[in-house]
């Protein structure tokens, strides 16, 4: 059955009493309902402590994680767990200030920006200079799920699904936070009660944009905060708490979203098609970012912790599903062209494009942060927010920042494969990263050059830690190759 078939067939089923049907399954699980197997549970192929790949950063390969319980205190049934009474502002601005702090080995958060922006630049011969004003910043969140006008409010499927990437989300009725919460999704019987699940924190992303104005000195007019994908919004928990901050650096940060939702104050993407993404792939078209994306001199990718339906987990690789367009096919402003190239079914050694879009020189090539937004950890992609049995049964209250996006994802991986709760990271979810970080010589002997200007060289490092108990990669073991992890709390 196609699948907009299969969807006006769900929008009928509470008519006919099926209303615990949930409204949107994966290629992979119509693979597993026709017969076939699901994924095993994440096995590593490569042994613990056993680096692949070139560390980046000024600290090569460091990764600082911080995790903080009273950042975020959701009792799971009253409000929304983006409330600010449920999420401690204060708190989370004080885990951004130790990350970049930790990360570059600053005294103070305009030191640690400094060293960031000079670091990126010295790195791309652009000599030895911190950010000047005029310079844009593009900041690549994840709003795969906020494909509504107000969060938390009941979503209407349009006729034939969603545009440009998918039905918008509706919470599983009968289903429940497998780490102990109440239903994060539904009330009253298990009715849709909009998209409380795989959001960006609107606490983190405040976090950071007010760090990099007040201690960064960045101008405001020179941040865009974007998700270009069609039928996704940044939604008005982000967009209104920027913009309750009367300092006009902050009334002057621009939000760039799908076209579904172009007023408002967001700015609608406009594709580039001079400086397309191409695909080893032979039958993968190419691929086109937005002008003002590709605009910016700098790139923060925000992406989200935790795992998926499809890719096993969704990380800093996954993220750039949000900044592609396809003219003739894919639905425009969406990433389903590429769906198929991500499952977590394929075997380690096979091509990814998800290397092509972390290596082109719009998007990874100009990216001088990555970060995960764990405050608040998701099931899945289309799942509820989740409790972990790993951090005392509580949420997964994380923030992850470094300048290596294998390392970062690396960690990532391990963090999320030890917690129970996880349950969907699932197959060889690792295997971009082996590509990745092994780009010029990978794995699937692929030639990856995505913007023909030569070969990928190794975009990262990657390895697992020795053990979910003292979680040391090789650098904290004294030697000199791989992950740094810093763990603080």
């Amino acid at each position: 059955m196609l699948r907009r078939c299969f969807l006006r067939s769900l929008a009928a089923a509470p008519a006919a009493g099926l209303v615990n049907v949930p409204l949107l399954l994966t290629r992979e699980a119509f693979a597993q309902r026709g017969g076939m197997p699901q994924a095993d549970p994440f096995k590593p192929t490569d042994e613990a402590n056993s680096p692949m790949g070139v560390a980046k950063g000024i600290h090569p390969g460091r990764v600082v994680w911080v995790q903080d319980a009273k950042a975020t205190s959701w009792d799971g049934t009253t409000g929304h767990w983006w409330d600010d009474a449920n999420t401690d502002q204060k708190v989370v601005h004080g885990m951004t200030s130790k990350m970049v702090q930790d990360l570059t080995g600053r005294k103070n958060d305009k030191q640690a920006w400094d060293a960031l922006f000079r670091s990126f630049n010295e790195t791309h011969k652009f000599g030895n200079s911190g950010y000047r004003p005029g310079e844009k910043i593009a900041i690549k969140i994840n709003c795969n799920q906020d494909r509504a006008p107000e969060w938390g409010a009941p979503q209407v499927m349009p006729a034939g699904g969603a545009r440009g990437g998918g039905p918008p989300n509706a919470a599983r009725g009968g289903g429940g936070d497998r780490g102990g919460a109440p239903p994060a999704g539904a009330r009253g019987g298990g009715m849709p009660r909009g998209p409380l699940n795989g959001l960006p924190s609107p606490h983190a992303v405040v976090a950071l944009i007010t760090d990099l104005i007040e201690a960064g000195g960045v101008r405001g007019e020179d941040i865009i905060l974007y998700d270009a994908t069609g039928g996704r919004n940044v939604g008005q928990p982000i967009f209104t708490r920027i913009r309750a901050n009367t300092n006009k650096q902050f009334q002057a940060v621009k939000f760039l979203v799908g076209t579904d939702f172009d007023e408002g104050g967001r700015l609608s993407a406009t594709p580039d098609m001079a400086n397309p993404v191409q695909f080893a792939k032979a039958d993968l078209p190419a691929a086109y970012l937005s002008e003002q994306v590709n605009a910016a001199k700098y790139m923060i990718n925000m992406a989200l912790m935790r795992p998926h339906g499809m890719a096993g987990v969704t990380l800093i690789g996954k993220n750039h599903f949000g900044s592609v367009y396809f003219p003739n096919e894919g639905g425009g402003w969406s990433p389903r062209t590429l769906h198929n190239g991500i499952m977590r079914t394929q075997a380690v050694g096979s091509y990814n494009p998800l290397v092509e879009l972390m290596g082109h020189k719009h998007l990874g090539g100009k990216t001088m942060l990555y970060m995960l937004d764990g405050l608040y950890s998701a099931e899945q992609n289309e799942g509820n927010v989740i409790k972990w049995a790993s951090f005392n049964d509580h949420w997964a209250s994380s923030l992850m920042m470094s300048q290596d996006p294998v390392a970062i994802d690396s960690v990532g991986i391990d963090v999320l494969r030890n917690e129970p709760n996880a349950t969907q990271v699932r197959g060889n979810v690792d295997n971009y990263l082996h590509e990745a970080a092994q780009a010029n010589k990978p794995p699937s002997g692929t030639v990856y050059n995505p913007d023909k200007t030569g070969v990928l060289a190794s975009l990262g490092v990657h390895e697992h830690w020795n053990n979910a108990t003292d979680k040391k990669y090789s650098r904290n073991l004294g030697r000199k190759q791989g992950i740094e992890l810093i763990v603080a709390s």
